[in-house]
This record gives structure tokens, sequence and C-alpha cells, in this order.
């Protein structure tokens, strides 16, 4: 925990976070990004219904990942990063922590340029000067803005998710044949389907997302009067615990069932019409300007700029985050930009990278897919490290995972790795 004495912060005196929204709730909705918007668009382009069962499998996965993440904030009084320079040794920490900031800024690039690009279908014009605004603009508000009017803009962007379920009702969707698709999978070893299944498994269980939880769990604890970490503050955790694991499993819900609605949509427009590659968010929203009509292509377009803005903070800020507790800086999202200047200096700088990939030889946005795959194979090492912290008492105290957890979160870990394992051999093949 912090022992340093407390700064003012850039929120009112009684900061009332859990009527605002939790953090479960946004790290599911900024789940949804423009790079995972991309990815279940081509999944639902190029197999139809075939992948849908991946949304259903993941969930008690991806829920159960986010909870341990969410738990060893709480409990320890630090994030994932702050643990690791705690407990283990500088290469490992120093490793996790770089592998994560190269993902972020990745995916903060893609992120942006499919923005950008979306706009430019909208209302026309520079795209690149959208991605700049874009960028700007998120950076801004996650520096300056008042911590607890911060969130609270995040918790209506979440609202941006429900575009997709309007899509889907729009579309005329065979709900029986989506059913059955579910339950009674056509599994396949070809390399395709196998780094599809990847790309669905990188970008629903993300290793930013593991971060941004947990430190949002630390931030919770500091700015709510009376709140103290959990391994000091025993007699909090029944309360507490009950809090999070509502939290997070209803967050990871509406990630998941966003997800879903985006699968179907495309394959029941795209799939059906034989448009079965695509490579980004925006290209998707065009293909379903010509085969869904006008007022879908407006909401899947509009949708990607709502969740892009929800995710350029938790990308740049879990970023900061890492890098911050991994050097024992002040981070905080609640403090005012003076008191904690390399903090915000990593969330300019990643967002600044971010915007400066899409004036590079590089292309971000047809990079979108491809970062969902790397967020699965960084996902590897990042959960089998929070499984190992999380189950020891020294660090956990009393509050080591209880049995039901560590079995998901261990076939969560499991089924990460063989996924990845199967795309290098089928690459190999």
């Amino acid at each position: 925990m912090n022992t340093l004495a407390p700064d003012p912060v850039k929120q009112p005196d009684r900061p009332k976070l859990l009527e605002v929204m939790g953090p479960g709730l946004i790290t599911g909705a900024s789940d949804d990004d423009p790079s995972g918007i991309a990815t279940y668009s081509q999944v639902g382009a190029q197999f139809g219904y075939g992948l849908a069962w991946t949304l259903l499998f993941s969930y008690p996965l991806m829920a159960a990942i986010q909870e341990i993440s969410a738990r060893i904030g709480r409990v320890t009084g630090y994030g994932i990063a702050g643990n690791l320079r705690r407990h283990y040794s500088p290469w490992l920490s120093t490793g996790i922590v770089s592998l994560l900031l190269i993902a972020n800024i990745i995916n903060l690039g893609a992120d942006l340029g499919a923005m950008g690009a979306a706009l430019k279908l909208l209302i026309a014009g520079p795209a690149l000067l959208y991605v700049c605004l874009f960028g700007l603009l998120s950076a801004g508000l996650e520096i300056f803005t008042r911590y607890a009017r911060y969130v609270s803009i995040l918790k209506w962007l979440c609202l941006s998710l429900f575009s997709y379920v309007i899509c889907a009702f729009v579309v005329d969707v065979p709900w029986a044949t989506v059913g059955w698709a579910v339950v009674w999978p056509q599994f396949s070893i070809k390399p395709d389907y196998v780094i599809a299944i990847v790309a669905v498994m990188g970008t629903t269980i993300s290793p930013y997302l593991f971060f941004w939880q947990a430190e949002q769990e630390v931030e919770d604890e500091k700015e709510r009067p009376g709140a103290l970490a959990l391994f000091v503050a025993p007699e909090q955790a029944p309360s507490e615990f009950a809090r999070i694991r509502i939290d997070t499993y209803l967050g990871m819900a509406l990630s998941n069932a966003i997800a879903f609605f985006i699968v179907i949509t495309t394959a029941t427009t795209l799939h059906a019409h034989g448009v079965t590659n695509i490579e980004t968010s925006a290209e998707a929203a065009e293909a379903l300007r010509a085969i869904a009509g006008r007022f879908t292509f407006v909401i899947f377009a509009a949708g990607i700029i709502g969740t892009g803005l929800l995710t350029l903070p938790v990308l740049a800020g879990s970023a900061a985050y890492a890098v911050g507790e991994l050097f024992s800086w002040r981070v905080g999202l609640a403090r005012q930009p003076f008191q904690a200047k390399a903090f915000y200096a990593v969330i300019a700088a990643a967002s600044l990278i971010g915007v400066g990939l899409n004036f590079t030889s590089i292309d971000p946005v047809k990079a979108l897919y491809w970062s969902a795959v790397l967020n699965g194979v960084v996902a590897v090492p990042v959960m089998i490290v929070m499984m190992h912290l999380s189950m020891r008492s020294a660090i956990m105290g009393g509050f080591t995972l209880p049995m039901p957890l560590r079995v998901l979160g261990w076939a969560a870990t499991i089924v990460m790795s063989a996924t990845v394992l199967a795309m290098g051999v089928s690459w190999l093949g």
C-alpha cells in the first residue's frame, strides 16, 4: 500500500465510485474495442456462426481470471506490476511489463486508426486528422479530467456497446441456426480456424484487462474512506469479494454478449453474401452498408468510435500503471498531473506513439486482427504469474484463491497456452 501522506486528488472529498461505476463493468466494456470488433467481424464473416461457441466457452474463464486480478489488487493494495516488482525477480517483472507495453501501444495505434477510418466513413474528411484528434481527446481527458467525472464519462460510453445489439435485431438472424451452431459446433484443425480461436481468446482474455482491473481496485481502496487493503483489514473481505464477484461477472457477461452479437450480425450479413475477408472494423462497417443498409452501417460505425473512446484510456492507463509500479513511481488517475508526472507522461507517450504508428509504413489499422493474436500470446506468461502469485500466502495472506477460482484460473491459463501452441504448430505445419 502507499505509505506516503495523502495527496489532494482530482475528485470530490467524498467520492462515491460504487454509485458511478465498477471496475468490472468498465473492464468488460473496454474489451470490445475496435480491435475486438475487427476480430469478431472477421470471425463472423469467415466462419459464419461456426465460432460463436467460443464466446460462451470463454466467458467463465474470462470472468474467473478477471476476478483473480481484482482480488490481487484489493487484497494486497498493489497492482499486478507492483506485486511482480516486490516478490519476483527484476528480469521477470521487466519482461512482462515490456510485453504488455508493446501489445498496448500496437493496440492503441490500431484502435486509433480504426476510429479515424470509421469517422471518415460517417462524415468524410481526413482520417489521419481524426486519429490525431481522438488521441488528443483521450489523453487529455485521462490526464486533466477530475477522476469522478472521468469514470462517469467511461460509464456512459459503455452504452455505445448496445449499438451492436441493435444491429443484430435489425438484420434477419436465423436464431435456430445460431443455437444449433453453438451447441453442436463443427471443429477443425485447419490453420485459419485455429488462428481465429487464438484471436478470439486473445481478444476476450487480454493482458491489459488484468492490469487495469487490479489497479482500479487499488484506486478504489485508496479513495474510499475507511477502505484498506484486505491483507491488513480482513474484516472487510466478505462484502468486498461479493462486490467484486458481481461487478466482474456482470461486466464480463456484457463484454461477451456484445461480441456474440457482432459475430452473428456479420455472419448473417457478410458471410451469407460471400464476404469472407474483413481486415478492419471500418471495413466491416462499409461492407454492411451495401448488404444490410445505411442504418445498420451508421450504428455499427458509430459503435466503433464509442467503444474506441472507452478503450483508449484503458490501454494507455494500464500501460502507465504497469510501468509506474515497476519503477515505484506515484501512480493513479486520482492524482493531479503535477503529483504523478512520470505516470501521466507514460499515458501521453503511449497515446502519441499510437497516433504516430498511423503515419508510418506500418499500417496499424490492418494490424487489428493480429493485435488480438499478440494479446493471446502475451496473456499466457502473465496468467501463469498471476496464478502463482494469487496462491502464495506470503502475498495474499489468508485470501489465497478458493478451489473453484483455482480450477477456473488454471483452466483459462491452460486453454490460452494450448491455443497459442496449436497456432504455432499449425504455422510450422
